[in-house]
């Protein structure tokens, strides 16, 4: 995959859960691609910055404020727009989508991020595959015992959101997904609903026209 395709397909991996969540959620925003590789990182410009001290994606402007990380955002829009719902009602649940986002978003995903893997050189790949098949061999285990249809019982959850994407990740770095029947089974199931259709990085205004949909 080439330079110009990566960085689209990896600024949009980083967005997808906050245009999942959007998009669940029938919130109607103005989308600006951030090419993560072209011009050294267009997150590291002062323009960026000024949104996002940390210089990472995404960021989301609203209710005149500027949010950044995908499960603060999520967490918000859950807060001020509570339907549908993004987090279950009872306290047991709601602690199992939040263990489940988090075992995803803080011990797989930052581990083979952009900034990780180019500092990896030629094991860039294998190193992906190592950080994704050990977070996903403990998420098989969990997800054994909280699935109904989706990550947690039979509705979309905050946990969801962050699922896909991590798949995706995987697919992209080759790896082997046969020993995951519930990962696979779940995302199956989720990328047949039209949120997460349309959020896909195929999709995406910004996405190379030979990798469109």
């Amino acid at each position: 995959m080439g330079g110009r395709e990566a960085a689209a397909l990896e600024a949009q991996d980083e967005c997808r859960r906050r245009r999942q969540a959007l998009a669940l959620k029938g919130i109607a925003y103005d989308q600006v691609p951030v090419n993560l590789l072209k011009d050294g990182g267009q997150q590291f410009s002062a323009e960026f910055k000024a949104l996002n001290p940390m210089q990472q994606v995404p960021a989301l402007k609203i209710d005149g404020i500027t949010l950044s990380q995908s499960l603060a955002i999520i967490h918000y829009l859950e807060e001020t727009r509570p339907n549908p719902k993004l987090l279950p009602q009872g306290p047991k649940k709601r602690a199992q989508v939040r263990m489940i986002s988090d075992h995803i978003v803080s011990g797989i995903q930052p581990l083979q991020n952009l900034s990780i893997l180019q500092r990896m050189g030629e094991k860039k790949m294998e190193w992906a595959q190592q950080c994704i098949t050990s977070g996903f061999q403990a998420l098989e285990q969990i997800l054994q015992h909280t699935a109904g249809r989706y990550c947690v019982g039979d509705e979309v959850s905050m946990a969801d959101l962050c699922l896909v994407p991590q798949v995706f990740n995987a697919e992209r770095y080759k790896v082997d997904l046969s020993p995951y029947p519930t990962i696979t089974r779940i995302n199956k199931a989720l990328l047949e609903l039209e949120a997460f259709k349309a959020s896909h990085p195929s999709r995406q205004p910004d996405t190379p026209a030979e990798l469109r949909a």
